[in-house]
């Protein structure tokens, strides 16, 4: 009886011990591939993170910057990147200026310096330059869409 007890414990712990390795290492190999995965996402976002940019560059003078560019491009003043074509949808420049008017007041006394002064120049300048794009030549009655 015990021959036979001996016979069946002894592959049992030698096959685990095998098994469990190998588990082990797949398991750091899985890992090693997530970490240099992370690491190649990381490598990658900074890349294309523009050069001089500030790590808070996703902040509220970020978002007043992109819908004034938006504003831009609708108003035909800058080419859209996406495209490289420039658009005229005055109708569309109204509505982003009076978004970043609504944010202004709605914001007022709540931001930094920094923030108001952003904002304070982007709705001027948008509307100045909504102005002469509205009353000059090209101008449809309902500042419809021009080109594409």
């Amino acid at each position: 009886m015990a021959e036979s007890n001996t016979e069946n414990r002894e592959p049992t712990p030698t096959h685990k011990k095998i098994d469990e390795d190998w588990k082990k290492q797949v398991e750091r190999d899985k890992v090693r591939e997530t970490t240099k995965e992370t690491q190649q996402q990381q490598r990658q976002q900074q890349q294309q993170q523009p050069r001089g940019v500030p790590p808070e560059a996703g902040g509220f003078t970020s978002f007043i910057a992109g819908l004034t560019m938006q504003a831009m491009m609708a108003m035909g003043e800058m080419a859209d990147p996406n495209t490289g074509m420039q658009r005229e949808n005055l109708a569309e420049a109204q509505y982003l200026i009076d978004i970043l008017a609504m944010l202004q007041e709605k914001t007022r006394g709540n931001l930094n310096e920094q923030e108001a002064a952003a904002m304070e120049e982007a709705v001027y300048s948008l509307r100045m330059a909504y102005v002469r794009k509205a009353s000059g030549p090209q101008a449809g009655p309902q500042g419809g869409s021009q080109g594409s």
